[in-house]
């Protein structure tokens, strides 16, 4: 069991928030989740692989707190392989933090990010980040390029650029 789940929640800004003290908060895309289940005969997949392992044991361990959001729980059905679907859901079910966000205040900032250019399920997710003040993990190159023009209200990178901003061993 999580450290974070036997913490009370309060709400602050219509999200929960740990108390009595804040941690971390990573916000994952499903791209940046699905990592470890890529080919990882390339090398630079095994590095985001071994980069997304080291910061869900932070979030396991009670370090961070994973926010997740619908965006992930509608991707993460779609999955065809069964069993990196049902490891991801049980992955977001014992360690993801669920915020009661402000779904049309997200909706509004999600529909801006798309009409800048951002794909919809990447507009949806970098949105839902925005709103629980969480860091953004992608390892979408092209994604990071439009965060990059767009400069969200986040700081954004890929896993191993977080790893190295964290300092985690």
């Amino acid at each position: 069991m999580c450290l974070t789940s036997l913490l009370p929640r309060a709400k602050v800004d219509g999200m929960q928030a740990s108390v009595p003290y804040a941690l971390l908060r990573v916000y994952l895309d499903v791209c940046a989740l699905c990592r470890p289940f890529d080919d990882q005969r390339q090398v630079r997949i095994r590095l985001e692989t071994i980069a997304v392992e080291l910061i869900l044991a932070h979030v396991r361990q009670g370090k961070f707190e994973l926010i997740v959001s619908p965006a992930h729980q509608i991707e993460i059905v779609a999955i065809d392989e069964a069993e990196e679907r049902q490891q991801l859901l049980l992955l977001l079910k014992q360690f993801g933090i669920s915020f009661q966000f402000d779904l049309p205040v997200v909706r509004k900032r999600a529909e801006e990010l798309a009409a800048l250019g951002i794909g919809v399920a990447d507009a949806a997710h970098l949105a839902f980040a925005e709103a629980a003040q969480a860091e953004f993990i992608t390892v979408d190159d092209r994604l990071l390029k439009r965060c990059h023009r767009l400069k969200p209200a986040v700081w954004y990178g890929t896993p191993l650029a977080y790893c190295e901003k964290e300092n985690l061993r």
